[in-house]
């Protein structure tokens, strides 16, 4: 699909640490690509399209608003909102439009409104949740391990950032209303869904450079898009955050993804990936943001999708999802398989 004759990619948060990395990953996989950067701050969205060139604007944008604030008749070839969409009227905009809608912030808590918007107008436009752990990037991988195997076992996922790496007002803004509105993890344990509080939801697990970590399980829709993808009994999502009195700073972003089950010809296997970027979380999540928006717009991997209410794996092949990744520039290494 030719980008010449689009209308501009609106990126709601676009100014934000997600937003403008996202927005540098687009620029760098389509470079005639029409962008619109989008937030509160006028002044800041000039300052990030500038600093990506190319066809990039930027608009002042209130998510609070029905209208968003935006210019009658502008239009727009998909809406990817990085921050939270709290009173939905991102999403209906795109559903008026019928143009491609990219969730980035919900936890699993939170998708009620996003998929009762769906049940309203089902044949409107194409819906994407995508609040997985890094733009579905751990998703991703966990499936291309999986595609080696008869049947999944257990899927772990674990993320390690750095000891100061919160991230920017918006993915605050989203852990604060993670720890005030749900305070508990879910898990599947043995075939059956839990919620998971204080020390009962740690878990140790070991980083790419061979350090055990304790990380902490959360929320995040990967756990329900890998159970109903895998037939997996378990599956999890830790996060870790590195000592900050080690010494040192450390701002990479690391992810590990095994995946436990049996081969085809009956033996046990664990498969595992490490994810590693020099960056904050950020990149590696801007990354996963990037690379779901130019499926749904069609610009690789298919033709455009079509109106639905998606999961990443529901529209994105995690072969060329990984090697999507290795091109923007992640560490991708498979680890020595283990009989399980």
């Amino acid at each position: 699909m030719s980008t010449q004759s689009m209308s501009p990619v609106l990126l709601i948060g676009g100014s934000g640490q997600v937003g403008a990395r996202a927005a540098k990953a687009l620029r760098r996989l389509h470079p005639d690509l029409p962008l619109a950067i989008a937030g509160r701050d006028a002044r800041k969205a000039a300052a990030v399209a500038a600093e990506v060139g190319g066809r990039t604007t930027a608009a002042a944008v209130d998510v609070d608003r029905g209208d968003l604030g935006l210019d009658r008749g502008t239009s727009f070839s998909a809406v990817v909102v990085l921050v939270k969409d709290v009173a939905s009227n991102a999403l209906k905009r795109a559903q008026a439009d019928g143009v491609p809608y990219l969730a980035f912030s919900d936890f699993v808590t939170e998708i009620g409104p996003v998929v009762a918007h769906y049940i309203a107008r089902p044949t409107r436009a194409p819906i994407l949740m995508l609040g997985h752990i890094l733009g579905g990037t751990a998703t991703m991988a966990a499936l291309h391990l999986a595609q080696e195997l008869k049947s999944v076992d257990a899927i772990a996922i674990g993320c390690v950032i750095g000891a100061d790496d919160r991230g920017g007002p918006a993915a605050q803004a989203d852990f604060e209303r993670y720890e005030q509105n749900a305070q508990a993890a879910l898990v599947l344990e043995d075939g059956k869904w839990t919620w998971l509080r204080g020390e009962a939801s740690a878990r140790r697990f070991v980083d790419a450079g061979g350090v055990e970590r304790v990380g902490q399980a959360y929320a995040l829709p990967d756990v329900v898009s890998l159970a109903a993808a895998t037939d997996a009994r378990g599956v999890r999502v830790d996060i870790a955050a590195r000592d900050a009195t080690t010494g040192g700073v450390d701002r990479s972003t690391e992810l590990v993804v095994e995946v436990s089950g049996r081969r085809h010809d009956g033996s046990g296997a664990r498969l595992r990936y490490d994810i590693v970027d020099a960056e904050i979380n950020a990149r590696l999540s801007a990354y996963g943001a990037a690379i779901a928006t130019e499926r749904l717009l069609g610009l690789e991997g298919g033709p455009p999708v079509g109106p639905g209410l998606y999961n990443p794996e529901s529209v994105l092949d995690p072969a060329r999802a990984i090697a999507r990744l290795e091109t923007l520039g992640a560490q991708i290494r498979r680890a020595r398989t283990e009989r399980a």
